[in-house]
């Protein structure tokens, strides 16, 4: 059932991708032109990109209903729960595509806290209802859940579009602007290649789920304690979309002044913190993670997901260690190289998961998730720095490393024999405290003293 429902919405994410025909890309490019040239009320900016989005998924929903048989042929045999719920694919895509497009729109006017709230908090609370309801009998069996949680993106979709409406935020207008008329050719040729470079990222990040699905025997339940570890993985990722969001709209204008020096500084910034942020969530996974499966006595096969957790983890330290190279390039006039690093990260990541895969099971996916993950990165710094001069890394990315790597260390060894409850929260206290003050005495990110003076303000008043 786990494996299910990570099943739906991995394929409901590569339906989005397609089907949103990089209208993100296009608003986070072009809205600072918009902006400066038209009045709110006469963009017609959201009325194009939410009518390519809705084209877009009329023409991946047909694509999808038409592959139905191959799809039947490939999972038929380790994943049948997959195919009796293929229709709820089309509720999940069209929910998502609505949701990425407006959340785009809405990052763009500096409201990013909302829409992170919307995607990390309020769509979990969303499913966390339908759970409690199944749990006591009131949602009368799994098939009405999965279904009932089918529309989950299209609530917050719904709840971000009546927002914008209550605000004010949202203009329709039905006339080509003469903004879209001016950058027509440019607005083309970077959808033309940032959407390439789009899709083979989302499948590259969707490959591995679908890829258990179809080779491994019992592929749903494999793919459930999978699902463990990605969710894990993705609990480290959680303060990048926030850190994302507001970069975006600051690096757009920067590229429109020039102003270099402004984006090396978001660009060292970002690094520095994420990695601060991802290094001590990864730290605290991998301390606990065992303990914690045996202590709320989950099913003993969840186990089997701490290697994947250490690959995992592991890739989004990477990723979010190097800092926000992808919305760099993705806003600078050298968006086309989008598509080509996403082209190696494919021609790279598809063969070495199905041959570590079939070889090793879902360690193995795990495993070939991290090499890809880390020379994408590694060929997007190597570019910015051969093309811009832009480096993210400083000597306090060094000094983060082993700040982390020596307080796992001390905690793993002195308090490894406290099990239960209390070997969670001792472990995971003094791992915080240690961490905290090293990071603080070190002067580790420029953001560190800023945050700490304005909560001693916050206590003194």
């Amino acid at each position: 059932e786990y494996g299910l429902y990570n099943g739906l919405i991995a394929i409901a994410t590569m339906m989005m991708s397609f089907a949103s025909l990089a209208m993100p890309a296009y608003i986070y490019k072009f809205y600072p032109y918009y902006k400066a040239h038209l009045p709110a009320k006469k963009s017609d900016m959201l009325t194009i990109s939410l009518v390519a989005g809705l084209v877009g998924f009329l023409l991946v929903s047909l694509a999808a209903y038409l592959m139905r048989g191959l799809v039947i042929r490939k999972y038929s045999e380790n994943s049948q729960e997959l195919i009796d719920n293929y229709n709820l694919i089309y509720p999940l895509a069209f929910g998502l595509v609505m949701y990425t497009i407006l959340e785009a729109y809405t990052w763009q006017l500096r409201r990013s806290v909302l829409t992170n709230f919307l995607k990390e908090v309020l769509w979990r609370l969303f499913t966390t209802g339908l759970i409690i309801l199944y749990m006591y009998g009131v949602i009368k069996d799994f098939n009405l859940f999965i279904r009932l949680f089918s529309f989950s993106f299209i609530f917050i979709a719904v709840v971000l579009l009546v927002y914008l409406i209550t605000t004010g935020k949202l203009h329709f207008h039905f006339r080509i602007s003469k903004v879209t008329r001016r950058f027509s050719k440019s607005i083309v040729r970077l959808l033309t290649f940032v959407y390439g470079g789009s899709v083979i990222f989302t499948v590259s990040q969707v490959f591995d789920s679908l890829l258990i699905a179809s080779v491994v025997r019992d592929g749903m339940g494999n793919l459930g304690v999978y699902s463990v570890a990605q969710n894990m993985a993705a609990v480290i990722q959680a303060p990048q979309r926030g850190i994302v969001a507001a970069s975006i709209p600051h690096l757009a204008e920067a590229w429109r002044e020039k102003n270099m020096q402004r984006i090396q500084a978001i660009y060292q910034r970002s690094s520095i913190n994420q990695l601060l942020f991802a290094g001590g969530l990864y730290c605290l996974l991998i301390l606990n993670f065992t303990d914690a499966v045996e202590t709320f006595k989950l099913k003993g096969a969840y186990l089997d997901a701490y290697y994947v957790v250490l690959f995992l983890g592991l890739c989004k330290v990477v990723d979010m260690g190097t800092g926000v190279n992808s919305q760099i390039i993705g806003t600078s006039t050298w968006w086309r190289f989008e598509m080509v690093s996403g082209v190696i990260l494919l021609v790279l990541m598809l063969p070495l998961s199905y041959i570590f895969t079939k070889q090793w099971g879902i360690i193995g996916t795990g495993a070939a998730q991290l090499v890809s993950i880390s020379v994408y990165n590694v060929v997007r710094i190597v570019f910015l720095w051969k093309k811009f001069r832009l480096f993210p890394f400083t000597i306090h990315t060094i000094q983060a490393i082993l700040v982390a790597g020596a307080c796992y260390a001390a905690c793993y060894f002195g308090l490894r024999e406290i099990h239960g409850l209390a070997g969670l929260f001792i472990r995971s206290i003094a791992f915080i405290i240690c961490y905290a003050t090293a990071a603080i005495y070190l002067k580790l990110s420029p953001d560190i003293q800023p945050v700490l003076q304005s909560v001693k303000r916050r206590i003194r008043g």
